[in-house]
């Protein structure tokens, strides 16, 4: 693993029933870096996430992390060693505040058992407060702390959205993985957006890795693009290099798109 990379992945192949959807893929994300996963749909960048996160377990190959061999790792062990996500369809828990959810990112960083918080021992109580101060600092970073007692499915869609990053940060990432957070987005939306995952580098030192069909929003913020084509890594490279890659052109971006977002 190169030493300035946080997450590497080395000939990582994934079938299922004999249908391959990752084809020796080689893919690494550098430390303080957004890095954008692109390709059109099927092209196995869900799988990609899944294979990350310890939620499919490839047939080959290697995903390190932090010099860590995730493969061996169930997806909470993945979470515990500082890997966050969201998911393409919003997943809060219903009939919980938000605040509620958020504090459940927190679950993989507490240390008090099951028997200080019956007995409500003070270094449980501590443990709580510590808990709630810190993701009512994430609410208050993602910009909806006075929506923090309302249920969070009954906030609008956008703001769900941020419900869902701010419990993927309050697990103390170094690299979160957004999977198209921009869908379902208005303009306005998607501009703070790009800012919010500016800062999310920039203030709280988190490596980024975004899913997105919105090549514009990819283009504007994103360090380094690959794109994923039937399995198969195609491309790499800054913005300007993917737009004009012929083979992207082909599988993805289309001579029209490609000349919109240039």
């Amino acid at each position: 693993m190169a030493q300035d990379n946080l997450l590497e992945l080395s000939g990582v192949t994934l079938a299922f029933a004999g249908n391959t959807v990752l084809d020796d893929v080689n893919f690494a994300i550098p430390s303080d870096a957004i890095v954008s996963l692109i390709g059109p749909n099927g092209a196995g960048k869900t799988s990609l996430f899944n294979s990350i996160t310890g939620f499919y377990k490839p047939q080959k190959g290697r995903v390190m992390f932090a010099g860590q061999d995730m493969l061996k790792l169930k997806p909470h062990q993945v979470t515990q060693a500082g890997i966050a996500r969201t998911f393409q369809n919003v997943r809060l828990f219903r009939e919980m505040t938000v605040m509620e959810n958020v504090m459940s990112g927190m679950h993989c960083r507490t240390r008090a058992g099951a028997l200080a918080a019956v007995l409500r021992l003070p270094s449980q109580r501590r443990e709580e407060r510590e808990i709630y101060d810190y993701c009512l600092d994430c609410l208050k970073f993602v910009g909806i702390a006075d929506e923090a007692g309302r249920e969070a499915t009954t906030l609008a869609y956008g703001h769900q959205r941020l419900v869902e990053i701010a419990r993927a940060l309050a697990t103390q990432p170094k690299l979160l993985l957004l999977d198209e957070p921009a869908a379902g987005l208005n303009s306005g939306e998607k501009a703070a957006l790009i800012e919010l995952i500016g800062r999310i580098r920039g203030e709280r030192g988190v490596s980024v890795l975004l899913i997105e069909h919105d090549t514009g929003l990819v283009m504007k913020i994103s360090e380094r693009i690959s794109v994923l084509d039937h399995g198969k890594m195609i491309a790499e490279g800054t913005a300007r290099e993917i737009q004009t890659d012929p083979k992207v052109i082909e599988a993805y971006l289309g001579q029209e798109d490609a000349e919109e977002v240039l």
